[in-house]
């Protein structure tokens, strides 16, 4: 059974940073896509970006692109979000889930992050 665990989020001024880290385990890690989504409070999900198993290709949706960052380190079973330049309207519940084809399968339980001064 795939877990998924993200860490790292907290309350942040506008105009810092912050990295999420999710690890995960139960599944061949390296051999899957890894994505970032997010829900911002009374909102749908919206899709942050992704990242492929190798880690060499990745995508971004167009709020984060230019300030947020994914990687990952496949030998901890490990992707990171990295968040720059961060935004009263990035505040949200990020969660990173696991790739399936188009889709995603296992989802972790979200970090919180709060943007505000």
């Amino acid at each position: 059974q795939a877990q998924l665990v993200e860490s790292g989020g907290g309350l942040v001024q506008p105009g810092g940073s912050l990295r999420l880290s999710c690890a995960s385990s139960g599944f061949s890690f390296s051999s899957y896509g890894m994505n970032w989504v997010r829900q911002a409070p009374g909102k749908g999900l919206e899709w942050v970006s992704d990242i492929n198993s190798g880690g060499g290709t990745t995508y971004y949706g167009d709020s984060v692109k230019g300030r947020f960052t994914i990687s990952r380190d496949n030998a901890k079973s490990t992707v990171y979000l990295q968040m720059n330049n961060l935004k009263a309207e990035d505040t949200a519940v990020y969660y990173c889930a696991k790739a399936l084809g188009a889709g995603m399968d296992y989802w972790g339980k979200g970090t919180l992050v709060t943007v505000s001064a």
